[in-house]
C-alpha cells in the first residue's frame, strides 16, 4: 500500500512528535527512537523530529543542549551575528556536508525503515525563523535599521538552502516538509514587518518543496498572522487548536485545508485528562472528521507519559463511535 493509500484509509488519522534529547544528533540513533515511537504507538504517520538548532549549526553556532532532556529548549550562546554588518556576510549553505547531511541522513534512514508504511514529511524552518535563532534574538532591531538590505540578503540565502533542502527531502521520499514558522506571530513581529520579511522567503521555500503531497505549514505559538498564512501553498495547516485562535471550524473555513491539531500539548503533558476527552470530542464531531488529522498542536515536551498517550487513542476510538 502506498504512503497515500495507508494514510487516507483511516477516518481520523491520529500522530504525535517529541523530542529526543541526547540521540537527535545522531542519525542512527534518531531513526532507530523515531521508527520505535512510530511501531509503539501505531501512528499514522511521521513527522521528523530533528535537533531544533539543526538549521543554524553550520553558520558557525555553539549551542547548549542542556536543558532539553528536562522538557527545556536548545539555546544559542555564541553566533557569528553580533551586529547589523554580520548579516552581510550569511551564505546560501551546502545541503551536502554539515549539519544538513547530517539531517538528511536521518531523514534516508527513517525512510528505510517505515518502507512506505506511513508518510513521513521532514521538518524545515522559515528563513526568519533561522535567522532569529542566528541573532539571539537581535532580529526585530536589525529589521528596524535595514537600508543596506543585509538582512534581505541573508534572508535570500537562508530561502535557497532551506528550498534546496526541502527539494532534496522529497526528493528522497518525504511526503512533503512540516514547514515550522515560528516568527509569524503579532507578538513577535508587525505583520508590516513579516510582509516584507517573511512572507517572500516563505514562498521561495515552498517553492522548494512543490512536488510534495503532504506539505504542512506550521503556525507556532499564539496569535499567529493567521491572515497571511491562510493561503500559502500547502496541503495542511497546523497551529495550537483550542490554545489560540483561530478556532477549528474557523481555521478550516478560511483555509479550505485539512487542519492538523486538534489536541493542546501542554494539556498532554500534565495529564489533564478532562481537558483532553474535550478537546477530541470537539475536534472530531465538529469537523465530521473531516479534513482533520488529530494531533497535539506542536511538539509534546520530553518527557511524557505513554499512559496519556493510550487514553487520547482510546478518547478517540469512543468519539469515532459516536458518530
Amino acid at each position: 500500500m502506498t504512503h497515500a493509500g495507508r494514510f487516507f484509509c483511516h477516518m481520523y488519522p491520529i500522530s504525535f512528535w517529541t523530542h529526543v534529547p541526547e540521540k537527535d544528533r545522531n542519525p542512527e540513533q534518531i531513526a532507530e527512537e523515531t521508527y520505535a515511537l512510530f511501531k509503539k504507538y501505531d501512528l499514522d504517520f511521521i513527522k521528523t523530529m530533528n535537533n531544533g538548532m539543526y538549521a543554524v549549526e553550520d553558520y558557525g553556532c555553539r549551542i547548549d543542549f542542556s536543558e532539553v532532556a528536562a522538557g527545556g529548549v536548545a539555546k544559542v550562546v555564541e553566533t557569528p551575528i553580533q551586529s547589523y554588518e554580520d548579516w552581510a556576510d550569511v551564505p546560501e549553505m551546502s545541503i551536502e556536508e554539515g549539519a544538513l547531511a547530517h539531517e538528511l541522513k536521518h531523514l534516508e534512514l527513517v525512510l528505510q525503515k517505515i518502507d512506505e508504511e506511513a508518510p513521513v514529511i521532514m521538518t524545515v524552518f522559515s528563513p526568519l525563523t533561522t535567522a532569529d535563532k542566528l541573532s539571539q534574538g537581535k532580529l526585530k532591531e536589525h529589521l528596524a535599521i535595514d537600508e543596506a538590505s543585509y538582512v534581505h540578503q541573508a534572508l535570500k540565502n537562508i530561502a535557497a538552502t532551506t528550498a534546496a533542502l526541502s527539494a532534496k527531502a522529497i526528493e528522497m521520499g518525504a511526503a512533503g516538509v512540516y514547514f515550522a514558522s515560528q516568527m509569524s506571530s503579532y507578538e513577535k513581529l508587525s505583520e508590516e514587518a513579516y510582509r516584507t520579511y517573511g512572507v517572500p522567503y516563505d514562498l521561495q521555500v515552498l517553492e522548494g518543496a512543490e512536488k510534495g503531497w503532504f506539505n504542512a505549514l506550521h503556525a507556532h505559538g499564539n496569535d499567529s498572522m493567521f491572515s497571511l498564512l491562510k493561503d500559502y501553498p500547502v496541503d495542511v495547516f497546523n497551529w495550537h487548536v483550542w490554545e489560540t485562535l483561530p478556532e477549528l471550524k474557523e481555521g478550516m473555513a478560511y483555509t479550505q485545508k485539512c487542519v492538523m491539531g486538534g489536541i493542546a500539548r501542554m494539556d498532554v503533558t500534565h495529564d489533564r485528562r478532562n481537558q483532553l476527552r474535550h478537546q477530541i470530542y470537539r475536534s472530531i464531531t465538529e469537523t465530521k472528521g473531516k479534513h482533520l488529522i488529530l494531533t497535539p498542536g506542536c511538539g509534546i515536551r520530553h518527557p511524557f507519559s505513554k499512559e496519556t498517550i493510550r487514553f487520547l487513542q482510546q478518547v478517540k476510538k469512543e468519539t469515532e463511535a459516536l458518530l
